[in-house]
């Protein structure tokens, strides 16, 4: 953002204050505090899964960018627990300070209040969006050496037990997506749920699993050594990394897109000051040249949204995929 874009920026907040004052409102004390004091303390980001993993790292980067810009470390605090319920329940009942953040996903603010019955935070309304990290395409892949070399002939009846096929874990985008995409083409296909992706493309290979539905991030690796192939992405166009595989919808099977995605939220009542703050801030991190070149060589795809913005992207991912999961009867706490 340039220098005439953020003074711009300040004189809209400015503009706002001046107006509630004119109208007799109280101006909240976050809204100070984020055009004076604000952060008043190191900010701690909650991911709700174990270190190492793609969250977690994608976190940890950004967020070694943004502490110097906001001038307090930025500590990223790993609460791992089934469906980053955990993690979400802490930031959730956190003040809204903007001291304390979530790293958010398809699965904790868009899949869980399907997935679950009674979750002990409301994603709809004791959260708010921050930013938009990226956007991870899915691949259908098999064993380079498998008969099977394209969509057509994985679907094709034989007298033969249907495909099995493994994903990172139940209820993870990937395996959502693969029932998608099942439900879409109409064949069947057996999950095999793993701890994680990488443990799932071991299985590929060694020969346990016929196929695995995995994200750009773990599966690129794989497919540029050889020892994976793609049989389609479901994504609207193919992944400039590997464009030589089609995309679902090419092979006509229709409203087949689905991506794993991250980014940042805070609770519900974290003044705008602040979120905008924190936005500008995380989307300079992520549009530094090093950190796209990162995201490019993985295959992921950003967007500079605002927190308007993302909310409005989850506000549609709710829609496609509350009623789809419904549907199909997944659940995690029966």
């Amino acid at each position: 953002m340039t220098e005439p874009e953020r003074r711009v920026g300040r004189r809209e907040v400015a503009r706002g204050l001046a107006g509630m004052a004119l109208a007799g409102a109280a101006i909240p004390a976050g809204w100070a505090r984020a055009r004076e004091g604000w952060p008043e303390r190191p900010l701690r980001w909650v991911v709700g899964y174990p270190a190492g993993g793609p969250s977690d790292t994608f976190a940890r980067l950004i967020a070694a960018g943004m502490g110097p810009a906001l001038g307090q470390n930025m500590v990223v605090d790993n609460r791992p627990g089934g469906g980053a319920v955990l993690a979400s329940e802490t930031v959730a009942r956190s003040a809204p300070d903007g001291h304390t953040l979530l790293h958010t996903d398809n699965g904790n603010l868009v899949y869980n209040p399907a997935l679950y019955g009674r979750l002990p935070y409301d994603p709809d309304r004791d959260l708010t969006g921050v930013g938009f990290i990226g956007r991870f395409p899915l691949f259908l892949v098999v064993r380079p050496d498998s008969p099977v070399r394209s969509l057509a002939d994985y679907v094709a009846p034989a007298a033969r037990q249907a495909p099995t096929y493994g994903s990172p874990a139940v209820a993870s985008p990937h395996h959502l997506a693969m029932e998608m995409l099942k439900r879409r083409a109409g064949f069947d296909a057996t999950h095999v749920p793993y701890r994680g992706g990488p443990a799932a493309m071991a299985d590929l290979i060694g020969g346990a699993v016929d196929s695995v539905l995995i994200d750009c991030a773990t599966g690129l690796p794989f497919l540029r050594d050889g020892k994976a192939r793609a049989l389609l992405v479901l994504s609207e166009t193919r992944s400039a990394r590997m464009p030589e595989v089609p995309t679902a919808l090419e092979l006509g099977i229709g409203q087949a897109v689905a991506f794993g995605w991250q980014a940042m939220s805070a609770p519900a009542g974290t003044p705008p000051a602040i979120l905008a703050r924190l936005n500008r801030e995380m989307r300079a991190v992520i549009a530094a040249p090093a950190m796209q070149e990162r995201m490019r060589d993985l295959g992921v795809e950003t967007a500079p949204w605002s927190p308007e913005e993302f909310d409005a992207f989850v506000a549609r991912e709710n829609a496609a995929w509350r009623p789809l999961i419904r549907e199909l009867g997944i659940r995690l706490d029966s």
